[in-house]
């Protein structure tokens, strides 16, 4: 049984955005007079629900509850929301799968409007049956999301590939039976998904070389 659609997460998935969620929590965490994080400990930390990370930080709900502090994240990165780029491959990559009849849509737990706005500015619908975001920006996941779209899809889910780069998505594609690959350069450490036994690649590159071949072969 070969692959007949292709979900997408967006964030660190296609999207070049790490940089970006460490700056723009940084700026929040500096206003609570809380530490800086880095990279490395961004990705060794980040998780879903995003309020569990919040905790992570050192966020104090009793005193500044999280959809305050969520809140002010989102219009910090929300300043800078167009800067980042695709990831090198990307778009090559799915105008690959989209020639060969393949479909492919986007499952993300961004809030719908912000990911509108990215998919007109990166030129990106065209790729996409469905676009699918939350009706807000706090980020407690995407597992029902998933689950009604592949309800509606017309594929059995073994026909369905997620490809994803948090341990969130992996667990949302088990919850709707669909195969999955994660992409080690956005939100989460390579050490951390090598974990879950996922198969995993560290960019789009190598991706595609896996990906192609097992179509050419399905």
């Amino acid at each position: 049984m070969g692959i007949k659609h292709i979900i997408w997460d967006w964030n660190g998935t296609l999207l070049d955005d790490l940089w970006l969620s460490i700056k723009a929590i940084n700026i929040v965490l500096k206003r609570y007079s809380l530490p800086k994080i880095t990279e490395e400990k961004y990705l060794d930390i980040f998780t879903f629900p995003v309020v569990d990370y919040y905790e992570l930080l050192g966020f104090d709900f009793n005193k500044h509850p999280f959809k305050v502090v969520g809140t002010e994240f989102i219009e910090e990165y929300t300043r800078f929301q167009k800067k980042p780029q695709l990831h090198h491959g990307a778009r090559e990559l799915m105008s690959e799968i989209s020639n060969r009849g393949i479909t492919q849509s986007l499952l993300s737990a961004a809030r719908k409007k912000m990911l509108d706005t990215l998919m007109d500015h990166h030129n990106l619908l065209d790729y996409f049956t469905n676009v699918i975001g939350q009706n807000d920006h706090y980020a407690y996941g995407k597992t029902e999301a998933g689950r009604e779209w592949v309800n509606e899809l017309h594929y059995n889910a073994p026909e369905v590939l997620f490809v994803g780069d948090t341990i969130h998505d992996l667990d949302v594609a088990n919850e709707i039976g669909a195969d999955c690959v994660l992409l080690s350069h956005g939100h989460t450490s390579l050490k951390r998904l090598k974990k879950t036994g996922a198969l995993v690649f560290t960019n789009f590159d190598s991706l595609q070389k896996w990906l192609i071949k097992k179509l050419d072969f399905s």
